[in-house]
């Protein structure tokens, strides 16, 4: 009886959760190396002389390639013809090849290099890139920021390669299914990434009393060949269900230039897109220099060298009480008994304020930003599961944008006004963060399972994608503009906790504000055209 209903591992509640798991992981690796150097801007300037202006264009390379070169396209393109496993494996592969190319290039064997010689003497100038004004080095750029801008392209091109998969992987999965649920759960592991790399980074740049950036970096490197075994893995078990359904996979389907037309020309698609590019352009850049804007804005009084709250023991203590927090809230989510439920949302409340008192005590700003994602890995689940059975996924887009602006209005002009109060700062602080995190989780609950109501299913990759290449000129644009706004605010501050961030805190806000009115569109368009995005996943 069991065999004739449980067909395949697609069947399985536990095949297709572990299936997520293995892309959630790979992704949670990404995450933590796409910002390994955020928490650590103050000793790329104070170590390797990477001005905000540097920092900001190395940050902006990630997605370059991605962008100018269409590598994204070709993404999709790759996906839709060759299928998710085999995409899967390769990017996590050109992820871990970039990763040890930026590692190299902000090692101290770099320095003194013929290499490094070669890179301060070229890519001064690019022709056409230089006259366009998007050229990703600049003369004057330091050595060891063009070599890591060019590691971290190619990091980049695996990164967004590995996003587009791993969505397409998820349909392909959970499609009629908790498609909602599993989308959110997938970003709520990986944005742990984010808290990961908030707390390790610094750790390993100063392990042992002595400022290496590269140790940071090389942490990074591990986590990419952790990444790449987990996609191999999934590549097994994919190609098992493929065998069990006896589908071909998505290569057998031709890609055809027409189909992309009829994307681009769907209203509804454009509106998702440029929500998604101005939604993401206010929190990935955002993150890169965070840390860098507490510093700025907080009243921080470093303890005692020989007492607990400075020692490196207390980054591990820290670090598993987070974990308890993310844990215990994720698994309230899924539990039928009252009892347990509140048991372990109860634990992971009390476990979050033991976090939020530790990081104060450590006056840490990169152990204060880390508590970004520990809401939203509370709440995506809830939000995954409203969306799979209620809908309104246009409404949370729109209750997104207002928390959004909110947020970096907050950051902006509030914050400041507290850098007095060292207790009062911190608790603002840690208010903002949170609810920003939890802001950030109605996207990937509301926007990624709306996407195949827009599109066949055919050309889904191929959908992913260009919505990923419109998302990345933004993620190329403002870690770009955030540097060069806050020298030209800051002119002759060469301390790097003395920026002032208000204005580029109100142009993030001016994103949100944008998002919010084409979230309004959103809706407009969806009730005239029965697109269906206020309608439940989970078909009965």
């Amino acid at each position: 009886m069991t065999q004739t209903i449980q067909k395949t591992l697609r069947d399985s509640a536990a095949m297709r959760w572990t299936a997520l798991l293995l892309l959630a992981l790979a992704m949670f690796c990404s995450y933590i190396f796409m910002d390994i150097l955020s928490p650590i801007k103050d000793l790329m300037q104070e170590t390797r002389g990477w001005d905000s202006t540097a920092f900001g264009t190395m940050q902006g390379s990630e997605v370059f390639l991605n962008v100018f070169v269409f590598f994204l396209i070709f993404a999709g393109i790759i996906l839709d013809k060759m299928g998710v496993r085999f995409t899967a494996v390769l990017s996590a592969a050109v992820m871990l090849v970039g990763a040890c190319v930026k590692w190299y290039a902000v090692s101290e064997s770099f320095v003194g290099t013929g290499l490094e010689a070669w890179f301060n003497n070229n890519l001064n100038y690019i022709p056409i890139f230089d006259e366009l004004g998007v050229s990703p080095f600049y003369e004057g750029m330091p050595a060891s920021a063009k070599f890591a801008a060019c590691g971290f392209m190619i990091f980049g091109c695996g990164c967004e390669m590995c996003g587009i998969t791993v969505s397409r992987g998820i349909v392909k999965w959970f499609k009629g299914r908790e498609m909602a649920l599993a989308m959110g759960s997938e970003m709520a592991l990986a944005r742990l990434g984010v808290a990961t790399c908030m707390i390790f980074s610094p750790f390993f740049a100063r392990l042992g009393g002595e400022v290496s950036v590269s140790r940071s970096v090389a942490f990074g490197v591990v986590l990419m060949c952790i990444a790449l075994m987990m996609t191999i893995v999934y590549f097994f078990m994919d190609q098992k269900l493929d065998a069990q359904t006896g589908e071909a996979e998505e290569k057998d389907d031709p890609f055809k230039i027409s189909d992309l037309g009829k994307i681009l020309t769907d209203a509804g698609f454009w509106i998702v897109a440029l929500l998604c590019v101005l939604y993401y352009s206010a929190i990935f850049p955002f993150q890169k220099y965070a840390v860098n804007m507490l510093q700025c804005n907080l009243t921080l009084t470093a303890p005692d060298a020989d007492s607990f709250w400075a020692s490196s023991s207390v980054t591990i203590v820290q670090y598993i009480i987070m974990l308890i927090v993310a844990a215990a809230g994720f698994a309230s989510n899924f539990q039928k008994k009252v009892n347990l439920k509140y048991g372990l949302l109860a634990i992971s409340v009390i476990a979050l304020i033991t976090y939020c008192y530790m990081g104060y005590m450590r006056q840490s700003a990169e152990s204060i930003f880390a508590v970004f994602p520990l809401l939203a890995v509370l709440i995506t689940p809830i939000l995954g599961s409203y969306l799979d059975h209620h809908g309104k996924a246009a409404s949370m887009l729109v209750l997104g944008s207002v928390l959004l602006i909110a947020c970096h209005l907050t950051f902006a002009f509030v914050l400041p006004a507290f850098k007095g109060s060292p207790v009062g700062g911190i608790i603002i602080a840690y208010a903002t963060i949170l609810v920003l995190g939890a802001s950030f989780s109605l996207v990937p609950a509301s926007l990624w399972p709306s996407v195949p109501k827009l599109v066949d299913a055919k050309v889904i990759g191929s959908a992913y994608a260009l919505i990923f290449w419109i998302q990345n000129i933004g993620l190329w644009l403002f870690p770009l503009l955030i540097g060069k706004v806050l020298d030209q605010t800051n002119p002759g501050v060469t301390d790097p906790t003395q920026f002032d961030y208000t204005a580029p805190l109100v142009m993030l806000a001016c994103l949100g504000v944008a998002a919010l009115v084409l979230g309004f569109v959103l809706k407009v368009v969806d009730r005239k055209k029965g697109i269906g995005l206020e309608l439940p996943n989970i078909t009965e």
